[in-house]
Protein backbone atom coordinates (compact mmCIF):
# COMPACT_ATOMS: atom_id res chain seq x y z
CA UNK A 1 0.00 0.00 0.00
CA UNK A 2 1.27 3.32 -1.09
CA UNK A 3 2.15 5.63 2.21
CA UNK A 4 0.36 8.75 2.99
CA UNK A 5 0.89 11.36 0.20
CA UNK A 6 2.15 8.46 -2.81
CA UNK A 7 0.30 7.81 -5.48
CA UNK A 8 0.33 4.62 -7.50
CA UNK A 9 0.50 5.70 -10.64
CA UNK A 10 0.65 2.37 -12.29
CA UNK A 11 -3.11 1.49 -10.86
CA UNK A 12 -6.08 3.87 -10.47
CA UNK A 13 -9.99 4.02 -10.22
CA UNK A 14 -12.50 6.58 -10.36
CA UNK A 15 -16.38 5.86 -10.53
CA UNK A 16 -19.19 8.44 -11.03
CA UNK A 17 -22.60 8.03 -10.64
CA UNK A 18 -24.97 9.38 -13.13
CA UNK A 19 -28.74 10.34 -13.26
CA UNK A 20 -30.81 9.75 -16.47
CA UNK A 21 -30.37 13.28 -17.95
CA UNK A 22 -28.90 13.96 -21.09
CA UNK A 23 -26.36 16.19 -19.28
CA UNK A 24 -24.77 12.94 -17.71
CA UNK A 25 -22.81 12.70 -20.95
CA UNK A 26 -21.09 16.51 -21.23
CA UNK A 27 -20.33 15.71 -17.52
CA UNK A 28 -18.59 12.77 -18.08
CA UNK A 29 -16.26 13.67 -20.89
CA UNK A 30 -14.97 16.72 -19.23
CA UNK A 31 -14.55 14.38 -16.06
CA UNK A 32 -12.53 12.16 -18.39
CA UNK A 33 -10.51 14.42 -19.80
CA UNK A 34 -9.64 15.81 -16.35
CA UNK A 35 -8.24 12.56 -14.81
CA UNK A 36 -6.51 11.50 -17.99
CA UNK A 37 -4.68 14.80 -17.79
CA UNK A 38 -3.67 15.05 -14.29
CA UNK A 39 -2.54 11.21 -14.42
CA UNK A 40 -0.56 12.67 -17.20
CA UNK A 41 -2.92 10.42 -20.33
CA UNK A 42 -3.60 13.15 -22.14
CA UNK A 43 -3.09 11.55 -25.48
CA UNK A 44 -5.57 9.00 -24.79
CA UNK A 45 -8.00 11.59 -23.79
CA UNK A 46 -9.92 12.43 -27.93
CA UNK A 47 -10.87 8.50 -28.45
CA UNK A 48 -11.58 7.67 -24.90
CA UNK A 49 -14.01 10.58 -24.68
CA UNK A 50 -15.41 9.36 -27.74
CA UNK A 51 -16.36 6.06 -26.23
CA UNK A 52 -17.09 7.03 -22.67
CA UNK A 53 -19.78 9.01 -24.44
CA UNK A 54 -21.53 6.48 -27.02
CA UNK A 55 -21.60 4.08 -23.75
CA UNK A 56 -23.07 6.80 -21.19
CA UNK A 57 -25.12 8.07 -23.99
CA UNK A 58 -26.61 4.34 -24.59
CA UNK A 59 -27.50 4.44 -20.91
CA UNK A 60 -29.23 7.53 -20.93
CA UNK A 61 -31.25 6.89 -23.61
CA UNK A 62 -31.88 3.18 -23.31
CA UNK A 63 -32.52 3.03 -19.50
CA UNK A 64 -34.96 4.82 -17.04
CA UNK A 65 -32.63 4.81 -14.16
CA UNK A 66 -29.56 5.99 -13.01
CA UNK A 67 -26.37 4.76 -14.33
CA UNK A 68 -22.87 4.93 -13.44
CA UNK A 69 -19.16 5.64 -15.50
CA UNK A 70 -16.61 3.66 -14.09
CA UNK A 71 -12.52 4.15 -15.20
CA UNK A 72 -9.88 2.38 -14.69
CA UNK A 73 -5.85 2.18 -15.15
CA UNK A 74 -3.81 -0.70 -14.91
CA UNK A 75 -0.70 -1.60 -16.84
CA UNK A 76 -0.95 0.42 -19.51
CA UNK A 77 -4.47 -0.23 -20.34
CA UNK A 78 -7.49 1.98 -19.30
CA UNK A 79 -10.94 0.32 -18.98
CA UNK A 80 -13.97 2.50 -19.47
CA UNK A 81 -17.20 0.89 -17.78
CA UNK A 82 -20.66 1.45 -17.89
CA UNK A 83 -23.52 0.66 -15.57
CA UNK A 84 -27.08 1.07 -16.20
CA UNK A 85 -30.34 -0.89 -14.76
CA UNK A 86 -31.36 -2.16 -18.25
CA UNK A 87 -30.60 -5.92 -18.93
CA UNK A 88 -30.94 -5.83 -22.46
CA UNK A 89 -27.68 -7.38 -24.30
CA UNK A 90 -26.05 -4.80 -26.28
CA UNK A 91 -25.62 -4.92 -30.60
CA UNK A 92 -23.71 -3.15 -32.49
CA UNK A 93 -25.91 -2.02 -35.81
CA UNK A 94 -24.96 -3.43 -38.79
CA UNK A 95 -23.65 -0.70 -41.07
CA UNK A 96 -26.62 -0.93 -43.49
CA UNK A 97 -28.57 0.24 -40.39
CA UNK A 98 -26.89 3.01 -39.44
CA UNK A 99 -28.99 6.14 -39.62
CA UNK A 100 -29.04 9.25 -37.62
CA UNK A 101 -28.66 6.85 -34.20
CA UNK A 102 -27.59 3.35 -33.66
CA UNK A 103 -23.52 4.02 -34.44
CA UNK A 104 -22.68 3.89 -30.95
CA UNK A 105 -21.37 0.85 -30.05
CA UNK A 106 -20.20 -0.09 -33.48
CA UNK A 107 -17.68 3.51 -33.00
CA UNK A 108 -16.79 1.73 -29.34
CA UNK A 109 -15.44 -1.55 -31.19
CA UNK A 110 -13.88 0.12 -33.93
CA UNK A 111 -11.82 2.89 -31.85
CA UNK A 112 -11.26 0.71 -28.90
CA UNK A 113 -8.71 -2.37 -28.09
CA UNK A 114 -11.60 -4.95 -26.94
CA UNK A 115 -15.19 -4.69 -26.24
CA UNK A 116 -17.59 -6.58 -23.93
CA UNK A 117 -20.24 -6.68 -21.35
CA UNK A 118 -22.10 -8.65 -18.44
CA UNK A 119 -25.27 -8.94 -17.09
CA UNK A 120 -25.22 -8.09 -13.22
CA UNK A 121 -27.89 -9.36 -10.62
CA UNK A 122 -26.32 -10.72 -8.34
CA UNK A 123 -27.32 -9.75 -4.17
CA UNK A 124 -23.57 -8.95 -3.47
CA UNK A 125 -23.27 -6.58 -6.50
CA UNK A 126 -23.43 -3.00 -5.42
CA UNK A 127 -24.68 -2.00 -8.77
CA UNK A 128 -27.58 -3.83 -8.57
CA UNK A 129 -29.45 -5.48 -11.38
CA UNK A 130 -28.76 -4.48 -14.80
CA UNK A 131 -25.89 -4.85 -17.69
CA UNK A 132 -22.01 -3.37 -17.39
CA UNK A 133 -20.51 -2.46 -20.78
CA UNK A 134 -16.54 -1.94 -20.47
CA UNK A 135 -13.93 -0.93 -23.48
CA UNK A 136 -10.07 -0.99 -22.89
CA UNK A 137 -7.74 1.76 -24.65
CA UNK A 138 -3.87 0.54 -24.54
CA UNK A 139 -1.32 3.66 -24.14
CA UNK A 140 -0.50 2.28 -28.04
CA UNK A 141 -4.03 3.72 -28.93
Amino acid sequence: MPETGELDADRWEYTLSIPNDPRAVTICRRTLRLILALHGLPHLAEVAELAAAELVTNAVQHTRGPAAIRLRWARGVLRIGVWDADPTPPAPAPPAAFGETGRGLTLVQECADGWGWHLLGKAQDPRGTGKFIWCELTTAA
